[in-house]
């Protein structure tokens, strides 16, 4: 039995360690499947306060990591593949393990839509993203593939136009699914242009450790051609990590699980933090502020309720 589990590795969910641990309520942590989150996949980050040179992005966990440590949290390897929240305590399948607790943070985030590349993850941070908030900075004067058609890719796009010399928007359709407003923002803007009905089939160079040109195919055509290119940013959207909770939490359309009042679902002594619940900001500091709140809404909750 722990006073509260935390589901998730991530900027939030490290953040909720590291209060709740600071509570003297000796939280679990559950690394889930991907441990450290998407900051674990990057490598400068450089909005992140207190950090005046930037800092890498799994330094950035570890160092989290080791904080909530040192205050007493604990850490479990594997995933939850399982929950049963109709009553307190709550029951957690991991693996072949059931656990339990009196509170549930739900910390587990959100994975971006890739291409389904073997090269992807080799290169992710080395010229390809999947966040252009973060990103943006390092590709100055840089030509960029933006992959996408609907309202993300188009306001990615947008936004990187601050820093790229041109933006190509890489679509495998000849229309868009992007809003009418969006769209014709993009359109207005010199800096932006359109390949279409294009996919990406290779990313290179996986050796280098650096995104120097991708191999692209006309699918009107068939046409194969090699692209040189600085960046690519995929503007293809994110899958909240939220199947396990369908039907026991509320939710979004999209599978973001709602929260009122802070941190709090529709489930009492069930909070969730960051990616999990947040789709518009997506950044690692609101990530880190939602864990913060959930586990100060946890001890709150705990302190008026035992099991």
């Amino acid at each position: 039995m722990y006073k509260v589990i935390i589901i998730g590795s991530g900027c939030a969910g490290l953040t909720a360690a590291v209060y709740a641990a600071r509570a003297d309520l000796m939280p679990l942590v559950i690394d889930g499947r991907e441990p450290g989150g998407q900051l674990s996949l990057t490598t400068m980050v450089e909005n992140f306060p207190g950090f005046v040179d930037g800092i890498l992005g799994p330094q950035l966990i570890e160092n989290a990591r080791k904080q909530a440590e040192r205050f007493g949290a604990q850490f479990r390897s594997g995933a939850v593949t399982d929950v049963d929240l109709s009553q307190r305590p709550f029951k957690l399948t991991v693996g072949n393990e059931t656990l339990e607790c009196e509170a549930l943070i739900v910390a587990s985030g959100a994975s971006a839509r890739t291409l389904g590349l073997p090269s992807e993850r080799e290169l992710f941070g080395h010229g390809l993203s999947t966040c252009a908030t973060c990103d943006g900075f390092f590709f100055r004067d840089k030509n960029i593939i933006v992959v996408g058609g609907g309202d993300s890719a188009m306001e990615e796009a947008t936004f990187l136009t601050k820093f790229a010399s041109t933006v190509t928007i890489m679509h495998r359709r000849n229309e868009f699914r992007a809003s009418k407003i969006m769209l014709d923002r993009a359109r207005a803007n010199a800096k932006i242009k359109f390949l279409t009905p294009y996919i990406i089939e290779d990313l290179h160079d996986v050796q280098k450790k650096n995104l120097e040109s991708i191999r692209i195919r006309n699918l009107d055509t068939q046409e194969v051609s090699q692209m040189h290119i600085d960046g690519v940013f995929l503007g293809i959207g994110h899958d909240p990590n939220t199947a396990i909770f369908k039907g026991k939490l509320d939710m979004n359309p999209d599978g973001y699980l709602i929260v009122n009042n802070g941190s709090r679902t529709n489930v009492e002594g069930v909070f969730a933090a960051g990616d999990v619940h947040d789709h518009i900001y997506r950044q690692a500091i609101t990530a880190a502020g939602a864990g913060c709140m959930a586990a100060i809404d946890a001890e709150k909750f705990l302190e008026g309720h035992t099991a």
